[in-house]
């Protein structure tokens, strides 16, 4: 079977789906190439305004192939480092996007799998779903920025407890602690994206990427500086055309009508 990145239009929303049959969708290079260039060809577009990251077959991604890691050890070391520095520029191109990107998870998100959801902006899980940061039970250690998410997202011991012991976390438990957005029923997770990204179309795109940006910029920042950057934004954003639109359809009691 081939693993591969599947690209559908729904509407303004790009639908990513990973696709490795018989194998859980685990990862392969050539998918994290594709979506890179996924990813970069939607930033061209501006008809695309959401993306969606989701798994075939009722399940998100199972992480890396093992098999494919024991052949890695028999290589040079840097066929390895390569696969994951390719696998990082897919995180890097997904945290850069001014889209937002929407992960869809149905079954289960391991190892990079679980990397690959918390890269993105927004996480819709199934309430049935699993999340595991597998590495540590295969004497492995974690890829795809799992750990700078993690620790970013949780309390120190929190994120550390869920890296070493690898064990399951239910998509509700990530959902009381702020990690997963939002929770669907099984088998409902795509659709509720897709609909939450429909949602997202309707806005600005300008202050969607502004709003990304600040957000990510957030933590690295003093405050002082902070201040600085949504000043800049915020004036940026109001001679914007998107801003004469939002305040005008305001005033005027009728939808935006965003380019």
């Amino acid at each position: 079977m081939t693993a591969e990145l599947l690209a559908t239009r729904r509407d303004a929303t790009l639908v990513l789906t990973l696709s490795n049959p018989g194998a859980r969708n685990a990862l392969h290079p050539d998918m994290y190439a594709a979506g890179i260039e996924a990813v970069d060809s939607a930033e061209r577009d501006p008809e695309i305004r959401a993306v969606v990251l989701t798994g075939a077959d009722g399940f998100f991604c199972a992480g890396g192939n093992l098999n494919r890691l024991l052949e890695n050890r028999a290589k040079d070391p840097s066929v390895q480092a390569d696969s994951t520095d390719l696998l990082g520029a897919w995180i890097s191109a997904i945290r850069a996007s001014r889209k937002p990107v929407i992960a869809a998870v149905e079954g289960a998100a391991a190892g990079a799998g679980f990397s690959l959801a918390l890269a993105c902006d927004l996480l819709v899980a199934a309430d049935n779903a699993q999340f595991v940061m597998s590495y540590a039970r295969v004497g492995l250690t974690p890829d795809g920025g799992s750990s700078w998410f993690l620790s970013r997202a949780l309390p120190r011991a929190l994120a550390t407890e869920i890296i070493l012991e690898g064990k399951p976390v239910p998509a509700p438990r990530l959902a009381t602690l702020g990690v997963v957005n939002r929770l669907s029923t099984a088998g409902a997770a795509l659709e509720t994206a897709l609909a939450w990204a429909e949602e997202l179309a309707q806005l600005s795109p300008n202050a969607v990427a502004r709003t990304k940006t600040l957000v990510d910029d957030a933590c690295s920042q003093p405050l002082a500086e902070h201040l600085v950057a949504e000043r800049d934004h915020f004036v940026a954003s109001l001679h914007h055309r998107d801003g004469l639109e939002g305040i005008s359809a305001f005033l005027e009691k009728r939808e935006a009508r965003y380019k």
